[in-house]
């Protein structure tokens, strides 16, 4: 529970402008205990301390390069609690590079299909159309819609 403080820190606003994080998101990132609950004003507003701040900074960075919640918690209990190598630190980092480079060459797959799909159109202004009927081609992973026939 976040304790009441006399203290001036940043209000949520402030701190939205300064990491370009919006409000709800940094809301968000409280309720599943990403960053620290902040002390309170009498009044019930949010005070949010350099620590904090520096923690939203990092929380956006990691957001930015694909990180995973899961992924930011790990690497910021980490870096808080200043308990780790940064061994440990690329270890987590090369598999998320793994991952990206997967999801890229998963991407360049999609981009040839349909390059594919789009080169075989001949844009004409009849209902017979390449692109439909390779939508409703019948392949090892797929099955047509239900009730529906090619073409």
């Amino acid at each position: 529970m976040p304790k009441i403080t006399n203290t001036r820190g940043y209000a949520i606003g402030e701190v939205s402008r300064r990491t370009g994080v919006n409000i709800e998101t940094v809301r968000y990132y409280e309720r599943i205990s990403l960053l620290p609950k902040p002390d309170r004003t009498a009044g019930g507003n949010r005070q949010y301390n350099e620590d904090q701040l520096k923690q939203l900074f990092f929380i956006k960075r990691a957001r930015e390069l694909g990180f995973s919640i899961r992924e930011i918690k790990g690497l910021l209990a980490m870096a808080v609690n200043t308990e780790f190598t940064c061994a440990e630190v690329h270890e987590i980092t090369t598999a998320h590079l793994t991952s990206v480079q997967e999801k890229i060459a998963s991407l360049q797959r999609l981009e040839a299909a349909l390059q594919t799909m789009a080169a075989e159109c001949s844009r004409g202004d009849v209902p017979d159309c390449p692109i439909v009927d390779t939508l409703f081609e019948i392949g090892p992973h797929s099955q047509p819609a239900k009730g529906l026939k090619p073409v």
